[in-house]
């Protein structure tokens, strides 16, 4: 087993173990934390999620992306802390984004796109399925582990940028994915417009899901892989911006689809409920923010390491 290897199934390894640490403290702690009859099932995804690294891994093993250093574990703890943070500052408690029609706006998820793309795609999922598990813990609303695996792979994808060389074939690839996978989770929506949007929280009377899911947060999706497209192209002389917010974009798309898909198994939803319940009000919003925030995270990292003369 070489060095790079077996960094890498340290990092996984380190994943569960804080999940399982979370799950234990935040139990005893806040009974709100504890799990259901759920919580094996659960945990089965959060293996399969990381059985998928590890084959992504695997696929690419040969690239540096995959290295992981005494720099690397820093920017992991630091990412993963951050995303906390900034998940809890926005749970819609503490601060709230103004909202459009059940788009419930939350730029904390710019954070694992930027730690995936710039320190590559082990940083990236660490950042994003750590720090999503805390925030969770830290919001007291409940664990979730298999959407905190789902969180881990958007900064996962959203580091692969860096594993090809051609980037401009790599951002075409990434984007047909994306507009795909949009595509298809909206029709879903079109043939059930009447499904409720099941991750609407509303604060004043405390529950979640009790409104039918408006086109505003349904086309969320389509209006958010727009932007996204929009600012690829607008900084087309910036190969960086570009890789970053479109692959940025399949990361949350592909990472909240597996999050959601788990509930199907978990929770027995059906197929509309995970995909224009859950889904599209989650990843949706989020493109909005890779659109927005990943650009200037992006451009301002550039502008700090040419001051280093890196």
């Amino acid at each position: 087993m070489n060095k790079r290897m077996l960094s890498v199934i340290i990092a996984l390894v380190a994943v569960l173990v804080a999940f399982l640490l979370i799950v234990w403290i935040g139990g005893a702690i806040n009974d709100s934390l504890k799990l259901d009859e759920t919580a094996l099932l659960r945990f089965v995804f959060v293996i399969i999620g990381l059985v998928i690294v590890f084959v992504i891994y695997w696929l690419t093993r040969e690239s540096g992306a995959w290295d992981v250093g005494t720099r690397e574990v820093v920017y992991m703890a630091i990412g993963a802390a951050l995303y906390a943070i900034f998940s809890y500052l926005f749970n819609g408690t503490v601060f709230v984004v103004p909202s459009v029609s059940q788009v419930s706006l939350r730029p904390a998820i710019a954070i694992p796109m930027f730690f995936g793309y710039a320190f590559g795609p082990t940083v990236g999922f660490f950042s994003g399925a750590v720090g999503n598990m805390f925030g969770d813990a830290l919001t007291g609303f409940g664990l979730y582990p298999q959407w905190s695996v789902g969180n881990g792979l958007v900064g996962l994808i959203a580091g692969m940028a860096v594993l090809f060389m051609d980037k401009k074939k790599s951002m075409n690839m990434a984007l047909y994915i994306s507009i795909a996978l949009a595509a298809i989770a909206t029709l879903f929506w079109v043939f059930s417009p009447e499904q409720a949007n099941t991750m609407l929280y509303d604060v004043d009377n405390g529950v979640f899901g009790d409104a039918p899911i408006t086109a505003i947060a349904a086309l969320s999706a389509v209006i958010g892989l727009i932007l996204v497209v929009a600012v690829r192209f607008l900084f087309g002389k910036d190969p960086d911006i570009g890789a970053a917010v479109t692959w940025g974009m399949l990361g949350n798309l592909a990472g909240i689809g597996f999050a959601a898909a788990s509930d199907i198994w978990i929770n027995g939803y059906s197929p509309a409920v995970a995909i224009v319940g859950e889904f599209l009000p989650a990843a949706g919003p989020n493109l909005i923010f890779a659109a927005i925030l990943v650009p200037i995270l992006v451009a301002a990292y550039a502008a700090v390491r040419k001051q280093m003369g890196r």
